[in-house]
């Protein structure tokens, strides 16, 4: 009898279900463990805070534009060292290997849910997608796109900030983009910024801000210096959620909040809102 029940608690202490031996990933938010492969089939977004986590830019593309509809701008374009800042260039080198990006933002036409657009996604792996020349670049070249072509611009931004390694010319680009925005604004069309964690300082202070219609996904950081900085500049303690989506949101900011797995169907209910309907079959 007790052998019996001596094997049953053996069997039990040995025995691990699926789900204990899964790999897990640790939430950034609320530190909470999530199996792997629920975190991902969920597009990276924690099922215990509802905190969104950061996408490559390929993978924002698959779950945005139609299937096969994306064809990119740019592609070969690469930054140079304009101020010969030490080791830029093998870190840049690195990072084309390790991400296969040229650099931090991807462009290029594509339609959503049969609407056509211009989509620019931001790609934090690249230099926590800090804006350089060619960030500005090919942002600024995809709104002249745009308007030549009476067409609306959809930005995923997810940066840290102009990119120091560049120094003033990284700088320039915040007027330079924004100059682009308001020659696309010019002409009637619409653009719409859906920032991402984290979306801040130069970004958030040029491009990023400037959407006819400002989006956020839950829980991102929003903001242009840092919550420390802030701090010891004013002397004062900010609020638990400051800088985050929600705060964002609540002093107008942003103008909605919405979830990863409804961003698709709420992109094309705006285009379509705004007159970019899909084209009837066999029109060019």
């Amino acid at each position: 009898m007790f052998e019996d029940f001596f094997n049953v608690v053996k069997k039990r202490f040995n025995d691990t279900s699926d789900e204990d031996q899964a790999e897990t990933v640790k939430c950034p938010r609320c530190q909470s463990s999530i199996i792997l492969s629920r975190y991902e089939e969920l597009h990276r977004v924690c099922p215990n805070c509802n905190y969104h986590g950061r996408l490559s830019a390929k993978e924002r593309i698959s779950i945005t534009a139609d299937k096969d509809s994306f064809c990119e701008f740019d592609a070969g374009m690469k930054s140079c060292n304009p101020i010969d800042f030490p080791e830029y260039a093998e870190k840049q080198a690195e990072l084309r290997e390790s991400t296969g990006l040229n650099d931090a933002v991807v462009t290029g036409t594509a339609t959503i849910k049969g609407s056509p657009v211009v989509l620019g996604i931001m790609d934090s792996r690249y230099m926590m997608g800090s804006m350089g020349s060619v960030v500005g670049e090919k942002i600024t070249r995809a709104f002249e796109y745009a308007a030549e072509h009476d067409l609306p611009v959809v930005l995923f931004t997810a940066s840290g900030g102009a990119r120091m390694q560049e120094g003033i010319v990284s700088l320039m680009q915040m007027a330079k983009t924004s100059g682009a925005v308001k020659m696309h604004s010019d002409t009637g069309n619409l653009y719409i910024t859906v920032m991402t964690d984290p979306t801040t300082g130069g970004v958030t202070a040029s491009f990023a801000s400037l959407g006819d219609i400002i989006i956020a996904e839950p829980k991102v950081l929003i903001g242009f210096a840092g919550r420390r900085v802030i701090e010891g500049t004013i002397k004062q303690r900010l609020p638990d959620d400051f800088q985050l989506a929600e705060f964002m949101h609540e002093k107008g900011f942003v103008d909605m909040i919405v979830e990863r797995r409804k961003m698709r169907s709420v992109l094309s209910h705006l285009l379509k809102l705004h007159g970019y309907v899909p084209k009837p079959e066999g029109e060019v």
